[in-house]
């Protein structure tokens, strides 16, 4: 009975490591998604999501990416005062539009408050506003209003 119960252990432990070899093989990475037009790839692929996994490849590779950007973005040092003028507000505000493809509205009303942050305004072509801001001129802090 001894014997027989050592067998099936064994048996078991051999099974068990045959079986997690078979299954730790890796696999061959997957072709590389066609680009089209030199369009930029989709936000999920580099930006992962939830429930997505990522092989040791993928997670090293955005690692890299985001480590690359942080040192591009510390050529810039960021002033603890922006002293932003009403002129510089509205090309932020344009880039802004510009930036999310929006080549259409216009930035309109820009005026410094009585109170300190710069106000401004989103507009169609036709004038007619669609929404109203104010950014703060030493941190550059944009709040909407009404």
């Amino acid at each position: 009975m001894r014997q027989t119960l050592l067998a099936a252990a064994a048996a078991f432990v051999i099974g068990g490591i045959a079986t997690g070899a078979v299954l730790s093989e890796a696999q061959p990475p997957a072709p590389p998604a066609p680009v089209m037009d030199g369009a930029p790839p989709p936000r999920h692929a580099w930006m992962g999501g939830w429930g997505h996994h990522h092989g040791p490849g993928e997670r090293d590779g955005m690692m890299h990416q985001r480590g690359e950007m942080m040192r591009a973005s510390r050529l810039i040092y960021r002033a603890p005062d922006r002293q932003l003028a009403p002129a510089d507000v509205q090309k932020i505000a344009e880039a802004f539009l510009l930036w999310n493809g929006n080549h259409t509205w216009k930035v309109v009303n820009v005026a410094p408050s009585s109170d300190g942050p710069v106000g401004f305004s989103f507009a169609t072509p036709e004038g007619g506003v669609i929404a109203t801001f104010t950014m703060d001129p030493h941190t550059g802090k944009i709040a909407r209003k009404g």
